[in-house]
């Protein structure tokens, strides 16, 4: 009997010494904590007769008096808990019998599912009473706060076995005092892999307060060890949001935290703004920035501040082992006093490192075995070294003989002996794979799937079952005890990492990774683990699905559940598998499985949808250029080039909510491609048109492609600002483009690859000019700060600044480089300064008299004269060497004129001046001679780069001239005529092409070889165009009221130009459902086209007598009435080729402003400036008959003219003035109501098909629908953006069934209204101005500027959510006012942003006089 006696002894102690520790870590966590909300469940079973025997056999004394102790402690530790927190206690009571311990016992069973339902019950409870407490302490977002204690932890384990470098630690503390208070640049460390680079970086950010200040700001990041740290974009953006809390300053923008180059200014902007406040000190440090990820050029380091600030301090650690990388940061970084080397350990402090690594695991070693270790490593060596010799003899026994020792003299022969050791403890195939998959991995393995992936590994299964048959035959797994034996025994060779919101292993070193890929992973072991890891991801054998076994040892095969985690794409509607949608497309790739990535996730759009919501579209768009790499595929590379296209619009979408723009864009983009590209592309259309009909919100549905497709004129967008853009300019090898903005800020970006350069950081006011010299490696900036900047574009840093401190003067707006005679010249309205290129010395400074500004400035260097031109038309000429006066005249026939644009001919020493009553003088030394009088203020001139060519704009229009030996002559016949005022030109370096940008946001280009032929029209700019630059077949353009760029590709790809798009001038007809519209073109407007949509081709021509005004179609009787500048209406019938009908003009001859076909197409009015005439269309064969007016009637409103007019059946005409004044004219009755006018222009004006409602539109995005029956307004529907320049109504048509109302406006966006509740159902951009818009049996057709027609199908079902809010995505404002019937009182409707307003009550207006003819 002594076996079971010291069995039971040892039972008993094991009982006492397990119970103790429980009491005691129980005690410390609940009895001694002093919280007030305990964040703890306490469940306790009790047996209601726990005084029965336990069991037969178990009657000894020992075992009684076991019983008894471990009752007594039991019953001792429940008390406890009983009276301190009695309100947290559930207790289940337990009925005790010889069954008791079955766990398939009846008793037992309904005891579990009790608890477990408790459980869930309980805890749900717990979480949503504390979400609200834990809202109100924290404000910082989680995931920040989450990181930031990754880092602090990783920081505090990498310290603790840090020994010696001294003196490298007191030298760069030194450096870092020296540099606290100047500009510096960052410091970096750098030295071979396993040197202790990141334990010297967490040692420094450790004793760093101690050397700056308690107060200091500290900013630790090891990269590459989470997801965010592994990313430059969400790294920028993490540190900026840490560092604006740490200062209590406002957090970067929505808009800002999406895109990389945003995030790079904000930053340099903020670094700033900490330095000049000067309270606290701010250390950044960034370790191993070798392991940040390729993309947005991290690795070249534009993001990288030129220089930090005082009181701010970047440390960044690199390997040597990336030569590339590390030149890349040294050419950032030239300063080699700023570079400061780790080496190795000597061997006593490697000593002392092993000493510390042995006690922390309580291990000694002999003397003996020391002098083993040192015989191997004589000369000390890497930490790395040190960490792995300690790995080997932490398994020494005292008694291990000195034969037996073993240590690698390097990390590779370390590594490869702790693998042989593993394969030794836990078998080749297991150690194999585990490594493998850890290796093949994207971002790591967390536990679970790692034991998952074992689970479904049979070649695992069948080395550990080898001899023995599975336990059970209907479940099969991998035994957990198995890989928490090889995951201890691995130790700190594998770490953990944040990614997708898991903790994942990884390698801890890069030299562990590389002797992985070369040990295991061969290239058909590469396959086979990427394979089974897909199978894993992509839930191939979860939810029951059996997977065969085959044991080949026994001779048996098995068809058991593994019991694998299943992969949905959505765990529920608000939360996606992050895990799969990081790892699946990374491991079909390389597992060689296309056709399967093609379906289910390239070519799948729930789950493009589902990671651009969750991760950012930038994810996606990384998915697709690492699979086209490696995937020949046309139709991939399309739906990458069209994500870029997306990416502006859904930037700043995170949330289920914003699918529907992800589907639009993506729709309407690719639906072109449909036809050609059916695999991919078309079943992509496919889900999302099934998507969108099965939305439970009213949403519009592309029919067609009307979006640019990939390969269009829009190439991409640059991306920065925080407010417009007021200068830009490119250097002469156009390899660099400089821009500034309203606050100040400056980028630069390298054209050749399209990417920012560097921020300019240093203007805190406007940037009012900018000037490229050297050529284009440096540039020269003034700004209204009263700066000017000299800048290296090379290495982004600045070279001089030059603060003018006569602050009450207006800053300089003018700049000139003479880089032969080093000489900067600055003028504003009052002087002339002239700084020294090199030395920012001051040359000279010329004032001017008070009473003559100078308002148009020009250095001519050769001639060392500078010329000024003031109001009035004074010339004065001035030295440029010395800033001595030369001369002073009265310029010709210019004294009542003022200088508003001007451009220097360098080669002619001559400037062109344009004046502010149209004058345009070519003004030289010798004085000045006219070479027009154009029709309006000059607004800018421009030459051409051989200066052969000028281009002067005024008003709407530019008129182009060509240079002779008298000087210039008109160039083109006709004048460019625009849409709005035009702002800015360019002309191309061969003097092909012209392009203008105007006030309409539109970009439009010319041929000149062509005599002014418009070759294009880009629209999609959001803003007007202020600013051009041209070079090549590139194009970028910007804004005042813009904070981006576009740039745009003006030789398209020849698959684009078979794409239905034809230039929309604005004057536009639609017929057959849009399949044809009538349309004018900008080169000949005496022409109307007829554009076959379907085709995509002109199949008529129509010629008129005059220029086409406006255009309308009677679609049941087949006629084309055009309204022409004569005031003469032609009436072409579409059907035949009959003589064209004439509605000759009144007798003022004044022209047709617009027209209208009433719903049953029998009445036609026609608009004047001040005359309205109403005439009867009768049905007649061959075609209808149009007789002389029925009615005709004058308005009388001084200075206001007709701008639209609606007419209805029964003669009662709706129009509108261009005062904003509407009126319904009774034309039998010879009466005129007023309505409530609008306070601008009205532009738009629509009746429904019932003839019971009417819309008006002006230009100041207010929307009326009028009831006809008792001319009231029924609602009052204002919507527009509070960022957009562009506002008003452009066209509107009501539904078939006149429930909904279209509207397009001209901040390019597109709604939908319920005509009975005035509720706004559905806003849609579509990124450019519909012109026309006419309904469909479910939807609408509109033409557009950018030429491309839209069709849509509106869907919108019979109940919708409360919760639905058609502006959940769209930054814009929406209030709806509506008139109840009794027309007593008002109530209101208020969406998102929308401001409330007060009650709409009508006034009466002066009731209009009417001459009735």
């Amino acid at each position: 009997m002594a076996v079971p006696v010291f069995c039971s002894e040892i039972k008993y102690l094991f009982c006492f010494y397990f119970l103790v520790a429980i009491e005691w870590e129980i005690e410390k966590g609940l009895i001694d904590a002093q919280e007030s909300n305990l964040g703890a469940l306490i469940f306790l079973r009790e047996f209601e007769d726990s005084d029965r025997q336990i069991g037969q056999g178990t009657n000894c004394e020992l075992l009684e008096k076991e019983d008894s102790e471990a009752k007594q402690l039991l019953s001792n530790l429940k008390t406890k808990l009983v009276n301190h927190y009695p309100k947290h206690l559930k207790v289940h009571a337990l009925a005790h019998g010889n069954d008791s311990g079955n766990p398939q016992h009846k008793n037992n069973n309904k005891y579990l599912k009790q608890l477990c339902e408790q459980f869930v019950a309980v805890t749900k409870h717990h979480v949503l009473e504390n979400l609200p407490y834990q809202r109100q302490i924290s404000k910082e977002p989680g995931q920040l706060l989450q990181e930031l204690g990754h880092h602090a932890a990783l920081c505090l384990k990498n310290c603790r076995f840090f020994c010696g470098r001294q003196n490298l630690l007191d030298n760069i503390f030194h450096r870092i005092r020296q540099n606290n208070d100047k500009t510096h640049t960052a410091l970096i460390l750098y030295g071979p892999p396993g040197c202790g680079k990141t334990a010297l970086m967490c040692k420094l950010s450790k004793h760093m307060q101690a050397v700056l200040g308690q107060e200091t700001v500290i900013v630790t990041r090891l990269l590459g060890t989470s997801q965010s740290s592994s990313a430059i974009q969400s790294l920028l953006r993490d540190i900026c949001l840490q560092v604006c809390f740490a200062f209590d300053l406002p957090p970067p923008p929505t808009q800002t935290k999406q895109a990389c180059s945003d995030l790079v200014l904000f930053l340099s902007n903020l670094l700033l703004t900490i330095s000049r406040c000067g309270t606290h000190t701010l250390v950044l440090f960034l370790d191993s920035v070798e392991r940040l990820l390729p993309c947005d050029g991290a690795h070249r380091f534009h993001w990288l501040p030129t220089g930090c600030p005082p009181k701010v301090h970047i440390i960044i650690s690199i390997s040597t082992s990336e030569p590339g990388i590390l030149k890349a940061l040294q050419h950032a970084v030239p300063e080699a006093e700023a570079h400061f080397e780790v080496g190795p350990l000597s061997s006593e402090e490697g000593e002392e490192m092993l000493e510390m690594l042995l006690a922390s695991d309580k291990r000694r070693l002999s003397p003996a075995q020391w002098a083993y270790i040192w015989q191997s490593l004589p000369g000390g060596g890497q930490p790395l070294l040190f960490k792995l010799a300690f790995c080997e003899a932490r398994n020494w026994a005292s008694y291990t003989s000195s034969s037996e020792l073993a240590i690698a003299s390097t990390a590779q022969e370390a590594m490869h002996r702790l693998c042989d050791r593993l394969e030794k403890s836990h078998g080749t195939v297991l150690v194999a794979h585990v490594l493998g998959y850890i290796a093949s991995s994207r971002n790591g393995l967390s536990d679970m799937e790692l034991k998952d992936v074992l689970s479904l590994d049979d070649e695992v299964l069948a080395e550990i079952h080898h001899c023995h048959l599975p336990s059970s035959k209907a479940i099969l797994r991998f035994p957990p005890l198995h890989w928490a034996r090889l995951r201890r025994d691995m130790g700190e060779c594998v770490a953990e990492r944040k990614a997708d919101g898991f903790t994942l292993l990884g390698f801890a070193h890069r030299q562990f990774v590389e002797m992985v890929q070369n040990r295991y992973l061969s290239k058909q072991d590469q396959i086979k683990r990427h394979f089974l890891l897909a199978d894993f991801f992509r839930g191939t054998w979860s939810w029951g699905m059996k997977k065969p076994l085959t044991l080949p040892h026994l001779s048996r095969t098995l068809n058991a559940d593994r019991k694998v985690a299943p992969q949905p794409l959505w765990f529920s509607d608000t939360v996606p598998n992050l895990r799969k949608l990081s790892e699946l497309p990374f491991h079909l790739l390389n597992a060689g499985r296309i056709e399967e990535l093609k379906r289910d996730v390239l070519g799948n759009m729930n789950w493009i949808g589902c990671k651009a919501i969750t991760s950012g579209i930038q994810s996606v768009v990384d998915d697709f250029a690492m699979c086209t790499e490696r995937i020949n595929c046309p139709e991939l590379r399309l739906v990458r080039d069209t994500l870029l296209l997306v990416k502006p619009a859904v930037g700043s979408i995170h949330g289920p909510e914003g699918l529907s723009i992800i589907y639009t864009e993506v729709l309407a983009r690719l639906l072109f491609f449909v036809p050609s590209y059916p695999e991919v592309i078309g079943k992509l259309c496919q889900q999302c048109l099934s998507w969108f009909s099965a939305r439970p919100h009213p949403v519009l549905i592309p029919l067609c492609g009307f979006l640019q497709p990939p390969g269009g004129p829009l190439h991409t967008t640059l991306t920065g600002f925080l407010k417009g853009v007021t200068v830009m300019a490119l250097s002469s090898d156009y390899r660099l483009l400089v821009a500034g903005s309203q606050d100040g800020s400056m980028l630069v970006w390298n054209m050749e690859v399209i990417e920012m350069l560097h921020a300019l950081p240093g203007h805190s006011a406007e940037v009012r000019c900018v000037k490229v010299f050297a050529k284009g490696t440096c540039a020269v900036s003034a700004a209204m700060d009263h700066s000017l900047r000299i800048w290296n574009l090379i290495s982004g840093r600045v070279k001089f600044v030059i603060q003018d401190t006569l602050i009450e003067e207006q800053p300089s707006h003018h700049l000139h480089v003479d880089e032969r005679h080093m000489i900067v010249y600055a003028s504003s309205d009052t002087k002339v300064n002239a700084w020294h290129l090199e030395t920012a010395e001051l040359i000279f400074q010329i004032s001017a008299e008070v009473s003559g500004a100078w308002i148009c400035f020009a250095v001519h260097s050769p001639w060392l004269v500078i010329m000024t031109v003031s109001e009035g038309g004074v010339l004065s000429l001035w030295n440029s060497n010395t800033g001595e006066l030369r001369s002073k005249r009265q310029l010709l026939g210019l004294q009542e004129e003022t200088p508003t644009s001007s451009v220097l001919l360098q080669k002619q020493g001559k400037m062109i001046v344009g004046f502010s009553r149209g004058s345009l003088s070519m003004i030289s030394s010798d004085g000045n001679s006219l070479l027009e009088k154009l029709p309006g203020r000059v607004c800018f001139v421009v030459a051409s780069e051989d200066e052969s060519i000028l281009a002067a704009g005024f008003e709407e229009y530019v008129r182009v001239y060509l240079a002779d030996a008298k000087g210039f002559h008109r160039f083109l016949a006709a004048d460019l005529e625009h849409e709005g005022a035009v702002h800015t030109a360019a002309i191309s370096a061969g003097n092909s092409i012209i392009v203008t940008g105007s006030q309409a946001a539109c970009i439009q280009v010319w041929s000149l070889s062509e005599q002014g032929l418009l070759t294009d029209t880009l629209d999609g700019m959001g803003a007007p165009v202020t600013h051009l630059a041209l070079y090549d077949c590139t194009l970028v353009s910007a804004s005042r009221g813009a904070t981006y760029l576009r740039v745009w590709n003006l030789v398209c790809k020849q698959q684009q130009k078979t794409l239905a798009r034809v230039t929309d001038t604005g004057c536009t007809a639609l017929s057959h459902g849009g399949d044809y519209v009538y349309l004018t073109q900008p080169e000949d407007r005496q022409k109307v086209i007829i554009w076959d949509a379907t085709e995509g081709a002109v199949c008529d021509t129509l010629d008129t007598s005059a220029q086409v005004r406006c255009l309308e179609i009677a679609e049941q009787t087949q006629l084309l009435f055009t309204g022409l500048v004569s005031g003469t209406v032609l009436v072409f019938p579409l059907n035949s080729r009959q003589d064209v009908a004439c509605i000759p003009p009144p007798e003022s001859q004044k022209p047709v402003n617009h027209m209208a076909i009433n719903k049953h197409e029998k009445q036609l009015a026609i608009a004047y400036n001040d005359l309205v005439l109403v005439l009867d269309i009768t049905p007649a064969d061959p075609c209808p008959v149009i007789h002389r007016p029925t009615h005709t009637f004058y308005t009388q409103i001084p200075g206001a003219l007709v701008s639209r007019v609606a007419v209805l059946a029964d003669y009662r005409v709706l129009y509108g003035m261009t005062s904003g004044d509407l009126f319904l004219y009774d034309c039998p009755q010879s009466r005129v109501f007023p309505l409530e006018g609008h306070r601008s222009q009205i532009s738009c004006l629509e009746s429904s098909h019932g003839e019971h409602w009417a819309l008006s539109g002006a230009e100041d995005s207010l929307r009326c629908l009028w009831d006809l029956e008792s001319c009231q307004q029924e609602h009052e529907m204002c919507y527009y953006k509070p960022a957009s320049l562009l506002k008003g109504i452009r066209c509107a048509c009501f539904s078939k069934d006149d429930k909904y109302l279209y509207t397009g406006s001209l901040d390019q966006t597109i709604t939908v209204w319920d005509v009975a509740s005035g509720v706004l159902l559905a806003v849609q951009c579509v990124h450019t101005t519909a012109t026309r818009i006419v309904p469909t049996a479910d939807g609408f057709v509109a033409t557009t500027k950018l030429g491309y027609i839209i069709r849509e199908r509106f869907h919108c079902p019979t109940t919708t959510s409360p919760q639905y809010n058609s502006l959940q995505n769209i930054t814009s404002m929406c209030t709806v006012k509506s008139r109840k019937k009794d027309g007593k009182n008002s109530s209101k409707h208020q969406h998102n942003q929308g401001n409330s307003s007060e009650s709409l009550t009508l006034t009466n207006k002066f009731s209009q006089i009417c001459s009735v003819v």
